[in-house]
Formats: structure tokens, C-alpha cells, sequence
């Protein structure tokens, strides 16, 4: 269970609007004139969150014993007017920006030296899952570069092969790997060859949902099943290492029965892989390789090999000896480096809480 905090930037005592005038303000970004604050509006599958951007601190826990306290000024959107998703999906208050722009969290820390630049993200099968900032990963790890695009720069990466069960094609397709998006979408003809030699192999009876249902493929358990099988779903990555996905599907309870579906719709514009692919994996984003990592996991960073790198800590943090004290007021504390996240949506404050990428 994650325990909610509530931020606003009157309560908070290191909170304050970005200028108008600031260089991080930029020209693509509005002015709010009677705050003299620096306005953003962002977009994303017709969500919308629009506010003023501000600067506070997020302090992070280090991975080291005793545990040192790492304070890290941060630009972030505090909205005020939010549309779809943002307003009244589960009440999730936020996304935290991962991309490769310069006023990203990863790249802000990166810049002043406290970690590599590089992130992990690691989801369970109950949607929750955990953040690293610094993880480059482990030797073990399999690997595919990023296809780098000046103009717009994403974790985009080249499948050559896909495997449903025993029936393999070389039908190749780009895709971004998301971890802000719940469920991966994708485009014809690799929609239609995914699905159709799933359908094939599934032994339930085809259960339709009310039109605008984005799933297209579910399937109703009998009375006595509690369990299902589903063919195995393989991607084979550029350099030639695959890519399994642990849990192609979701399962609902309905008024007929327990209802199980492929957890992918069809997109007609870009493929992307969502947060429902990538769970039972740790993936590495590591931008100073510009190669994305994965490997498996049940994300217990207990038991991992792989714990990141802080390069510099301010000289009164390296003697603390004590366990680090309750965050200041509109202060977010991500503990060992780590968060838990949902879908890399973070539903911790009032005001929406948008880290831009």
C-alpha cells in the first residue's frame, strides 16, 4: 500500500513559481501573469493537465548503509486544471517525467553528478512496482540499442521477430517503450498477427464486451476453472536477444464470471509498449549506452546485484549515522532510491504534480 502525501506550494517552505523569465520557462512554454509564473499545458492521449511550473526539493535515499539523505532541486508542473485521465482515472494525481530532455529527473540528476544517467523501472503483477535512479543494470542483462531521433528523442527500440506459440514471423515493427503507459497498443499488420494466432490457441469461450471496450480478445472461465492458459508471446530484439512478455493478459470479475483478456489494443498511430508488458522484468533505461536493459525480477532490490552509483553527497550528509529525519513540509522522500509507482503515475498530490520530460 502506498501512503499518500498531499502537496501544495503554500505549505511548503521551499516551494517556489519558476519565472516567466527563467531559462528553463523557454519559448514554447505561457507566462500567468498575475503569478509571474512560468505556464505549461501538456497533452498526451487526449489527457490534459495545464498549470504554472515550480521549483522544490525531492529528497531521495541512497542505497548505502547507514542510508545518506539526498536533497534534489526539481522543476515540476503543479496543475490547476486537468481533463480525462489525470482527472478522474483511480484519482492518480500525476506523471513523473523519464525522459531524455534536460529538466527530467533522471537527466537533473545525472547533470549534478549524484548518479549515472540511467533509471530503472520494475513492475509486479498487482500493477505496483519500483523506480531506480542510477541502476545501469547487470552484466546478465539482455540488451537492444535505442533507434536515437534528434528532433524528438525516445526509448524507441526495433523488433525483428515475433513468436505466438509455435508460429514465428519475421515481421519487424519500431516501438517505444513507455512505462507511462498502462497497456501496450500497436499498429497493423502486427496487431492483427498477434491476436489472431492467440485467438487460435485459446480454448475459452470468446466473451464481447460493450462496444468502446479497448479490448478486443477476452474469454470467459467456466465455474470450476481458476486457472487459464494462454500461448507464449516472444519479441525478438534488434542484436537478436528476446524479449518474453510474463503476463499478456488481465483478468475481471463480472456479473457471468471471471472474464480474462489480451492485454493489447489496436493503435492507428505509433506502437508502444506499456507497463502491462514489462511486468515481471527490471528494464534499464540507460541513456549514457543508449541501449535498453531488461532482465528478470520480482523487483525485490533486496536481493538484486544491481544498486547504483552516488558520485558525490554534500560533506554534512557523508557522517550521518542516524535514520534520516521526516521530509520538510511539500517535500516528496522517495526511500533507497526507490518509489513505488503506479505505471510511473505517482498519486501523491492535490495539485496535479507533472515532472516534465
Amino acid at each position: 500500500k502506498i501512503e499518500l502525501d498531499i502537496y501544495s506550494p503554500s505549505n511548503s517552505t521551499t516551494s517556489k513559481p519558476l519565472p516567466c523569465n527563467s531559462a528553463k520557462c523557454g519559448p514554447t512554454r505561457g507566462c500567468s501573469p498575475t503569478l509571474n509564473a512560468c505556464s505549461y499545458h501538456i497533452s498526451k492521449d487526449n489527457n490534459t493537465s495545464t498549470g504554472i511550473l515550480v521549483d522544490d526539493i525531492l529528497r531521495f535515499g541512497t542505497d548505502t548503509i547507514p542510508q545518506d539523505v539526498v536533497d534534489v532541486p526539481i522543476t515540476f508542473g503543479c496543475g490547476n486544471n486537468q481533463t480525462g485521465y489525470y482527472l478522474t482515472h483511480r484519482g492518480l494525481n500525476g506523471v513523473f517525467g523519464l525522459g531524455m530532455d534536460g529538466i527530467s529527473v533522471p537527466s537533473v540528476l545525472a547533470n549534478k553528478g549524484l548518479t549515472a544517467n540511467s533509471f530503472s523501472v520494475c513492475f509486479i503483477t498487482d500493477g505496483s512496482g519500483k523506480i531506480k535512479f542510477g541502476d545501469k543494470g547487470s552484466d546478465q542483462q539482455k540488451t537492444t540499442p535505442f533507434n536515437l531521433q534528434k528532433s524528438n528523442p525516445t526509448y524507441n527500440i526495433n523488433v525483428t521477430q515475433i513468436v505466438v506459440g509455435n508460429n514465428v514471423t519475421n515481421l519487424g515493427f519500431a516501438a517505444n517503450f513507455d512505462s507511462g503507459t498502462a497497456t501496450t497498443r500497436l499498429t497493423d499488420p502486427t496487431y492483427s498477427f498477434i491476436v489472431n494466432n492467440f485467438n487460435s490457441r485459446i480454448t475459452e469461450k470468446r466473451y464481447y464486451y460493450p462496444s468502446g471496450f479497448i479490448l478486443d480478445y477476452c474469454y470467459i472461465l467456466s465455474a470450476s476453472q481458476s486457472t487459464y492458459t494462454t500461448p507464449n508471446l516472444t519479441f525478438t530484439m534488434k542484436g537478436g536477444s528476446q524479449f518474453t512478455v510474463t503476463v499478456p493478459t488481465v483478468r475481471f470479475e463480472e456479473k457471468v464470471g471471471s472474464v480474462y483478456c489480451l492485454a493489447l489494443f489496436k493503435s492507428e498511430g505509433i506502437n508502444v509498449i506499456g507497463q502491462n508488458f514489462m511486468t515481471g522484468y527490471r528494464l534499464v533505461f540507460d541513456r549514457e549506452e543508449m541501449v535498453l536493459g531488461w532482465q528478470e525480477s520480482n523487483c525485490d532490490s533486496t536481493s538484486s546485484k544491481i544498486i547504483p552509483q552516488i558520485r558525490q553527497r554534500a560533506p554534512q550528509q557523508q557522517q550521518q549515522q542516524q535514520p534520516p529525519p521526516p521530509p520538510p513540509n511539500g517535500v516528496v522522500r522517495l526511500s533507497s532510491m526507490t518509489s513505488g509507482l503506479m505505471a510511473v503515475i505517482l498519486a501523491v498530490f492535490s495539485h496535479n504534480f507533472i515532472v516534465l520530460s
